[in-house]
């Protein structure tokens, strides 16, 4: 039994503070279950939970010194696993609200844009998008659009239920729309690059 399973956390916290590696891992040993399981219920993902709580005693290693000798360590944990929560929550609105912001600023531009493309180059980019979707999705979608079958008749030949084959075109669809909807806003900031560097 290592003698570090009997210290305090004030003296492994002392300990830590001057560099020990075995006092960190005993910190680790004593904390690591009760900040997974309390970022799980915060989270609710294992995975992200998982690289939140490592990120977590990294810092708590690298920074250290930052902690004031009389920190109650246990205290200490918890609240930086709330703030890495609360933060990663923000990071998450961000990131979804300019994902947001990017399909409106497609659909804004999408028939201007349109009319700049040639029935070719538009055409060229949906079939790229059709070949790129999943094999079985795929073979439907094209049954489908490209030799004007019903959902039955998707259905009767490769003997699948109608509702499956309904969910697969409209994925498809769902897909398709998202692709080229970048498609299209990759599109608009080319050419108004191409328009900006033209007027210099």
């Amino acid at each position: 039994m290592s003698i570090y399973n009997s210290l305090k956390d004030s003296e492994l916290l002392g300990l830590l503070r001057s560099g020990n590696e075995k006092a960190f891992a005993e910190i680790y040993e004593r904390y690591w279950g009760l900040m997974f399981h309390h970022v799980l219920k915060m989270t609710g993902d294992k995975d992200e939970t998982k690289d939140l709580v490592q990120e977590l005693f990294t810092n708590l290693w690298l920074n250290v010194e930052q902690i004031e000798p009389e920190t109650n360590i246990a205290a200490y944990l918890y609240v930086s696993a709330r703030n890495k929560v609360i933060n990663l929550i923000r990071h998450d609105k961000v990131k979804n609200n300019y994902l947001s912001s990017l399909s409106n600023f497609a659909n804004h531009h999408q028939n201007s844009i349109l009319e700049q493309l040639s029935a070719k180059d538009l055409s060229i980019a949906i079939e790229r998008e059709i070949q790129n979707l999943p094999s079985k999705m795929r073979e439907i979608f094209e049954l489908s659009r490209k030799k004007i079958r019903t959902h039955k008749e998707i259905a009767e030949e490769l003997q699948i239920s109608d509702k499956t084959v309904k969910k697969q075109i409209n994925n498809a669809i769902k897909i398709l729309r998202l692709r080229l909807n970048i498609f299209i806003l990759i599109l608009t900031i080319y050419l108004s690059l191409v328009s900006s560097i033209s007027q210099l």
